[in-house]
């Protein structure tokens, strides 16, 4: 049994009318200091474990999922509890529903995950200080780079997967 397999993790919202539970160790964690994610979030990073949306089960109420811009222009949506409306998780334009990328700190032991990374942190506040040694990078990075080799491996699982999503969208898109 490898340590990815053997991690579980649950977590929810504030009301507890929405919870899940990590199935396995997610894929890596960003610590996102974009200003974006700072407008989003209402505070001066977001946290996001990043995770196969398969492996998050779902253990009360489906989340609402409300479509809201991007930086990138492509959107994402944002899964909220329908009664409290604390975000769980988003998912992203380039994976859609098929990668989530859950905030860290919806879970019921958030200390399980500190940042693999930290992200964006040109436009980090001045007053952030990263832990010496830290993974840092002005903006994004290549995973290669910086991820362990089983979660590049579940991501080469995964690929397939994520260009049928996109070619499924460009085949819906509609036509100018």
């Amino acid at each position: 049994m490898n340590a990815a397999s053997s991690f579980t993790a649950e977590g929810g919202c504030d009301c507890g009318h929405v919870r899940y539970r990590m199935e396995i160790r997610p894929l890596f964690v960003h610590c996102c200091h974009c200003r974006w994610c700072q407008r989003e979030s209402g505070a001066s990073f977001a946290l996001n474990a990043m995770i196969e949306a398969d492996r998050v089960t779902l253990l009360a109420a489906e989340p609402d999922l409300v479509d809201t811009p991007s930086d990138s222009g492509k959107g994402q949506m944002i899964a909220r509890c329908p009664k409290c409306r604390i975000a769980v998780w988003s998912n992203y334009a380039g994976a859609g529903p098929l990668l989530r990328f859950v905030r860290v700190g919806t879970l019921d032991e958030p200390d399980r995950l500190p940042p693999d990374i930290h992200i964006f942190t040109a436009s980090k506040q001045p007053w952030v200080v990263i832990p010496p040694g830290a993974p840092a990078v002005p903006e994004y990075y290549e995973p290669e780079k910086y991820w362990p080799a089983e979660s590049l491996w579940r991501r080469q699982v995964l690929l397939p997967r994520i260009e049928e999503y996109r070619a499924a969208r460009r085949r819906a898109a509609p036509t100018k």
